[in-house]
């Protein structure tokens, strides 16, 4: 075995992978219990790029030292067969076991937070609790993991789990909250005709003329119109411009005609004529954006920048108009065309020219119909900044900008979340204060799973936004970063301090009690109370509902029992009742209270009050539920048993009205309330007990 080891790894030094493999494996059949040459094979696999299978050797090795009793190594390979293979949902488990044996608690919360992760993905919600309750109990006040709890309770897709150690591979990408929304529409459209809208429309004539051509009489027009089609195919333009011509004169002028021949004209650079063939079709809804971009070309060559621009614009206009997939983008096309068109008539002609000239690039090549639409974006996006409309036809102008953004959502949709970071600080050089740019370098480090600091990104990010008046991005921006990591205070309190600028007080509300709500499961109960106290006053102030107001100061009263502070919470508990008479758990925690400070006579009022209200909603189970329970936790209340052996009666429970009334009348014989005990015993005798007799003695024996 060790000779074989020595030659295995002479062959890796050498990197001949396949000679080395083979010599591994065969000192591990020689040596089974010797996990070397398994380690050095699994090495070998993954040098090899057989993930998997160096994945399922390094399990494989770690189970040779778990064997050996050897953990630290054990946890070694693991780590690596996850991260080769992501997924290894056993393997997770036992190293969140591993490292929690060993002391080591954020690599296992980690690993739980992993489980949870890829349980929530397929689906399986109950045991993404599972895993993600164990993180919790090594971290209770984890933001982190209370964020993930809170996510997978709510049905939202929880974040993957923050990997702390700089060695960790990234997670697999996801779709993130703040990515636009993609489809396979938009794949779809990397295959369009590379001569833009007007290729695209001017196949779309060919198509029509020739079903149209063929399925009528096979007359001189007709094989004129075809022989033209052929020639414009094999792009033999010039003759095609003629024998168009000769069909015209047969009497043809179908519209997909008249597209056919407009495209030929603008090969030629026959502007003149090209231009009275496209006006003829650019209202046709199949041939509107192929005509406004070839009349954008046509008023270049005739030196008319002002029309070529308007014609452009509308061609970029109406495609964008068909790949827009939600209503938000669709709301975007008028504010950045209408920018667009606006700002071009007031260039002069040499700066347009440059402009139209960007505008043909963005209407041709393989990928036009997805340049465009993130073109767009791009472009809304600047429209969105300090300079606005100012700056918008600069930008165009100077499109390296817009090219690099649409390279970084290129690499972030691809996974490759290195270049799109690199690629991102490229622009940050170029434009430091272009926000969007500052979002996206956010949203990759939510990508790469470092949630810490995307929040801070995405907070200063607001906070920016804030600082230029642009209140709407920035409470966009804390909205969708909350809903990911509901638990972060600083989040929280940057969006109350915009929503008390802008005077929102509904939302304000809302706020303060999601703040004060995330103060309260981070454990930190005095900063909770204080924020409940701030949202009970501004919904005093609101003039709120009297359940909003129930709603704190029920939270309130919690938060005073936790503490012990049984006096202040009795006095909470009460205001709840007196803003919602119908609050069981209100009107039980404040009879629970009064007996706690041996208030009895209280006590029992309060407990009338609940009984009265279970009696009007006709819940006469709870009425003998609650004085049942009351009875076994408090058994010498004598108030209590009279109340439940009256229910009894009336509810014809004989034998149960009886007991009770003869445990009432030993406790009051008990504490000398002679003339109470002769009552109580002469109800016995009402309802006839099978000991009628003794009964009867008693009351005598007591003068009764």
């Amino acid at each position: 075995p060790a000779a074989h080891n020595s030659l295995g790894l002479a062959l890796l030094n050498v990197k001949r992978f396949d000679d080395a493999l083979k010599v591994y494996n065969r000192a591990h059949v020689l040596a089974p219990d010797d996990p070397i040459p398994l380690e050095k094979s699994a090495d070998v696999l993954e040098r090899l790029g057989r993930l998997q299978e160096a994945a399922q050797q390094y399990v494989t090795v770690a189970d040779v030292y778990m064997g050996q009793r050897d953990l630290d190594k054990a946890i070694g390979n693991w780590e690596r067969a996850t991260r080769l293979t992501p997924g290894l949902l056993q393997i997770h488990l036992r190293l969140a076991q591993a490292y929690e044996r060993t002391g080591q608690k954020r690599s296992a919360v980690r690993e739980y937070l992993t489980l949870a992760f890829n349980f929530q993905r397929t689906g399986d919600k109950n045991k993404a609790l599972q895993a993600a309750e164990r993180a919790r109990r090594l971290e209770p006040t984890s933001p982190q993991v209370l964020n993930s709890l809170q996510a997978i309770e709510s049905d939202s897709l929880m974040m993957p789990p923050d990997m702390d150690d700089a060695d960790k591979a990234p997670p697999a990408s996801h779709a993130s909250v703040f990515s636009d929304e993609m489809d396979s529409s938009r794949e779809q459209v990397s295959n369009s005709d590379p001569k833009g809208p007007l290729g695209e429309a001017t196949e779309k004539a060919l198509e029509k003329l020739a079903e149209i051509v063929l399925n009528s009489d096979l007359s001189a027009g007709s094989s004129a119109v075809i022989q033209a089609i052929e020639l414009q195919k094999i792009e033999d333009y010039q003759a095609a411009a003629e024998t168009y011509k000769k069909a015209e004169g047969y009497g043809l002028r179908y519209s997909s005609m008249l597209m056919g021949s407009g495209a030929v004209l603008v090969e030629l650079k026959n502007w003149e004529e090209a231009e009275k063939y496209l006006l003829r079709v650019k209202d046709e809804h199949d041939f509107a954006a192929g005509a406004a971009h070839g009349l954008g070309v046509v008023y270049m060559g005739l030196q008319q920048p002002y029309k070529a621009a308007e014609q452009l614009i509308a061609a970029l206009r109406l495609v964008d108009t068909e790949l827009a997939i939600n209503p938000d983008e669709a709301s975007q096309l008028a504010a950045v065309y209408s920018a667009l068109l606006k700002n071009s008539q007031k260039l002069q002609q040499g700066d347009l020219n440059i402009v139209n000239e960007q505008f043909v690039k963005w209407l041709t090549g393989a990928d036009w119909k997805i340049r465009i639409a993130e073109t767009r974006r791009s472009l809304s996006e600047r429209l969105s900044q300090p300079d606005g409309e100012k700056g918008i036809i600069d930008y165009v102008k100077d499109s390296k900008t817009v090219e690099m953004v649409r390279q970084i959502d290129g690499y972030i949709k691809q996974g490759l979340l290195t270049l799109a970071m690199d690629e991102a600080f490229l622009v940050i050089e170029k434009e430091p204060t272009f926000l969007p740019v500052h979002q996206r370098v956010a949203q990759i480090l939510m990508e790469e799973g470092k949630i810490q600091s995307a929040i801070n990104k995405y907070n200063i990010i607001a906070n920016s936004f804030l600082a230029r008046d642009d209140t709407a991005r920035a409470a966009e921006i804390l909205n969708e970063v909350i809903a990911v990591a509901p638990m972060d205070i600083g989040l929280r309190t940057s969006l109350i301090e915009l929503l008390e600028r802008e005077q929102q007080w509904g939302k304000l509300l809302e706020e303060y009690i999601s703040l004060a709500n995330a103060y309260y499961q981070l454990a930190d109960m005095e900063q909770a109370r204080v924020t409940y106290q701030e949202a009970l006053k501004l919904a005093q102030k609101q003039n709120a509902t009297p359940q909003k107001r129930a709603e704190i100061l029920r939270k309130i009263a919690d938060i005073d029992m936790s503490r012990l502070d049984v006096r202040q919470a009795l006095r909470n508990y009460e205001q709840v009742r007196t803003l919602d008479p119908n609050d069981e758990a209100a009107r039980r925690a404040i009879v629970d209270l009064h007996y706690r400070l041996n208030n009895s006579v209280e006590a029992v009022k309060e407990l009338d009050g609940l009984l009265r209200m279970f009696a009007q909603q006709k819940r006469g189970d709870l009425i003998i539920g609650t004085l049942e329970q009351m009875v076994t936790n408090a058994p010498n209340d004598m108030a209590l048993r009279s109340r439940l052996a009256a229910v009894y009666r009336q509810t014809n429970r004989r034998l149960d009205a009886i007991a009770q009334l003869d445990a009432l009348g030993e406790l009051q014989l008990e504490a000398g309330l002679y003339q109470d005990a002769c009552a109580t015993i002469k109800q016995i005798v009402t309802l006839q007990p099978n000991d009628m007799e003794q009964y009867r003695n008693l009351l005598a024996q007591l003068g009764c």
